[in-house]
């Protein structure tokens, strides 16, 4: 607590200072490398106009030094010199130390940052430069992939148990600093920092981020411990609730990671143009087959109307003989399911019929047609049967 307000009380300090006599401000230019050993106002002018092959271009400003400094990143500058407690408080949150790097909006008309020396004997070196940032390009390609296969990791539980463990590794710092400005009495002046509630609970997580590697090297057991447990609680709130399984439910998150896909997809074009004709393409590509669908069946409305109705396509043998048999063989079900139902009346068919133990066998399932029917019937009308030779000596005599 009372290091926040030591920081805090230098930034105030160094503001009022900043009233009373205006510091000279450095212009920069790319790829031109600025060492200083005091502190010094600098500033970028965009006389660039973004070009369609820096869709995954980044520009960034490197800031190296010798011992801790204090970088702090304004739009314009009047806000290097103005003074304002929300600036104050606001700058301090988004302070970085030392080692750091400020990416540039290529849309950006002026980029201002102010550098202030914590330590005497400093020297340091600022850096604008622009390159092909892959970072950018996997955003790109993690959006496109959410929004192509939304609907099938919706539906998948590898993929809900893995984004709620991820989810709750990282809202369990939130939640922590959530239940400490709870606990915490409101007299305690670091509470006043606790007021923004998530914002600098998003400023730790950027801390951490920032010396992930520093914590991973120094204090690895602690962050294996708190991942495992962290971890293995995720995964019991994962398995008590289970996998999605309404059906309404499964589309809002179908729904969810598509629009989240988009929103990455944008995210990742550092053109805007491009990448707002990007999203309506892959908009368009997913829903396809609805428009298409629409157009062939107006085309075929109009060709109908133009032409009038047309006549119906004649059968070939072979699809007569297979239509024939799937109907009678659909007829034959619907007749069994009739006799076996309470509507039909079996005394009054059994004393209708010659054969009743033959009916009773077909209601049972039995041929219709005895084999020695089906040899008849082959030797009438199969091929070199006598209902064949007739037709051709009809149609020989009639050649004649």
């Amino acid at each position: 607590g009372a290091l926040c307000l030591v920081c805090i009380a230098e930034s105030l300090s160094s503001a009022l200072c900043c009233t009373d006599a205006r510091e000279l401000i450095i212009p920069l230019r790319e790829g031109q490398a600025y060492n200083r050993s005091v502190s010094h106002h600098f500033c970028y002018t965009n006389t660039h106009v973004p070009q369609w092959h820096d869709i995954w271009t980044r520009m960034q400003i490197r800031v190296n030094s010798s011992r801790m400094i204090r970088v702090t990143q304004v739009d314009s500058e009047e806000e290097l010199e103005e003074f304002n407690m929300w600036n104050i408080i606001f700058s301090f949150l988004k302070e970085k130390l030392n080692d750091t790097s400020i990416y540039v909006d290529l849309y950006s008309n002026k980029t201002c940052l102010k550098v202030e020396l914590l330590e005497a004997n400093t020297t340091y070196c600022i850096v604008l430069f622009r390159r092909f940032d892959p970072k950018l390009f996997l955003v790109f390609f993690l959006g496109l992939l959410l929004f192509f296969c939304g609907d099938m990791l919706s539906r998948s539980q590898l993929f809900y148990y893995s984004a709620g463990i991820s989810f709750g590794l990282l809202a369990s710092l939130l939640i922590l600093v959530y239940m400490m400005s709870k606990v915490m009495p409101k007299k305690n002046p670091v509470y006043f920092l606790l007021v923004g509630g998530w914002s600098f609970s998003l400023y730790l997580l950027q801390l951490i981020f920032k010396n992930l590697r520093e914590i991973c090297k120094s204090y690895w057991q602690y962050l294996l411990g708190y991942l495992l447990l962290v971890g293995f609680v995720s995964f019991g709130v994962c398995y008590r609730y289970g996998p999605l399984e309404n059906e309404r439910s499964i589309n809002l998150l179908s729904w969810a990671l598509q629009l989240l896909g988009l929103l990455l997809m944008y995210s990742g074009i550092q053109i805007h143009p491009i990448a707002l004709a990007l999203v309506v393409i892959a908009v368009c590509t997913k829903n396809l087959d609805y428009p298409m669908q629409w157009v062939f069946a107006a085309y075929r409305r109009v060709q109908s109307a133009r032409l009038g109705p047309s006549p119906p396509r004649l059968l070939t043998e072979e699809e007569y003989r297979v239509q024939g048999e799937v109907e009678t063989r659909k007829a034959l079900e619907e007749l069994r399911s009739y006799c076996r139902s309470p509507d039909f009346s079996a005394w009054t068919a059994v004393s209708r019929i010659q054969s009743p133990k033959r009916f009773a066998d077909f209601v049972g399932g039995a041929c219709h047609v005895t084999p020695n029917e089906v040899s008849v019937h082959e030797q009438e009308y199969g091929l070199g049967g006598i209902f064949l030779e007739d037709q051709l000596f009809e149609e020989e005599e009639e050649d004649d």
